[in-house]
């Protein structure tokens, strides 16, 4: 991997993990929790939104001339304005693109919405941006009803998967509230809404899983010759391990929770382990996405 390729490849990072939890955060909220205590985190994750906002826009200004540096002859097409309107007006990559510029527009413009509303709008916009990930990748590569199932799967994949990862951190947050007398019955019974949703949220992201890796392999990922395999298989093995802990936490550390602050504690380490490992997931993704399957 060169070095317009390593940029790249922390682009893709930057703008997948970016997206996956802005929609995580914002659809949990305006999906489960109730209007007082959800404008109340929307406020206190004011400089958290802004940041994934700069990031999204920052790693869409770089992808453009990173990815005419790649597909070109190197740094010096990143430069060149023919090759750089080529690949934004002549590719998939270039639609995606398109998309992404106009989803981080969109984005600047809600900041001065009512924040009422802005959390449903921010939804449905980082949605999109996450949606238009499904318009690259190796799902481009199909044509016809297969290609139209394997874009739909793929999105479907990507938003399951936001919306599971991208709520823990808010899960983080209602953690104080579990303490508080006034607070703790709506914090409980958000988190109990959000353990009822996962069952389906992670069957999801599983299945469309199964289902990418049938459409690109065929099967399993069994030939490590290739490091797209390899990374496949790691990245199956770090979601099992996020499986492991979110049952844990839902079927032995929630109910405990009623018995003492010790399994609130273990809670919130499990809950970060299981962000740490997000973030190695969606790293694996992106890597994996570059290269050739087989």
């Amino acid at each position: 991997m060169n070095s317009a390729q390593s940029a790249l490849l922390l682009c893709r990072f930057v703008y997948d993990t970016s997206a996956l939890f802005l929609w995580g955060i914002s659809i949990f909220l305006a999906a489960m929790v109730p209007p007082g205590l959800r404008l109340d985190l929307w406020r206190r994750l004011g400089k958290c939104r802004c940041a994934l906002t700069l990031s999204i826009g920052a790693a869409v200004c770089a992808t453009l001339p990173l990815q005419a540096s790649v597909i070109g002859d190197g740094w010096a097409d990143a430069k060149r304005l023919d090759v750089l309107a080529a690949v934004a007006n002549e590719t998939s990559i270039g639609k995606a693109w398109w998309c992404q510029l106009a989803g981080f527009a969109l984005l600047l413009c809600l900041s001065r919405v009512k924040q009422s509303r802005a959390i449903g709008a921010t939804a449905f916009v980082s949605g999109g941006l996450l949606a238009s990930l499904a318009l690259t990748g190796h799902a481009a590569m199909d044509d016809g009803v297969r290609g139209v199932l394997h874009h739909l799967n793929d999105v479907a994949h990507v938003l399951a998967a936001g919306a599971w990862i991208g709520a823990l951190p808010v899960v983080l947050m209602l953690q104080p509230h579990f303490k508080d007398p006034a607070t703790a019955s709506v914090a409980i019974r958000v988190l109990r809404r959000f353990s009822t949703a996962g069952h389906v949220v992670v069957a999801i992201v599983v299945l469309s899983g199964a289902a990418s890796t049938f459409l690109i392999l065929g099967g399993m990922p069994t030939d490590w010759a290739y490091p797209y395999q390899r990374l496949l298989a790691l990245k199956m093995l770090v979601v099992i391990g996020m499986i492991a802990v979110a049952i844990v936490n839902r079927y032995v550390l929630v109910p405990a929770m009623r018995r003492g602050p010790v399994a609130s504690a273990h809670f919130y380490r499990m809950t970060v382990a299981e962000i740490a490992m997000s973030i190695i997931a969606v790293f694996l993704v992106a890597w994996f996405g570059m290269l050739e399957p087989h």
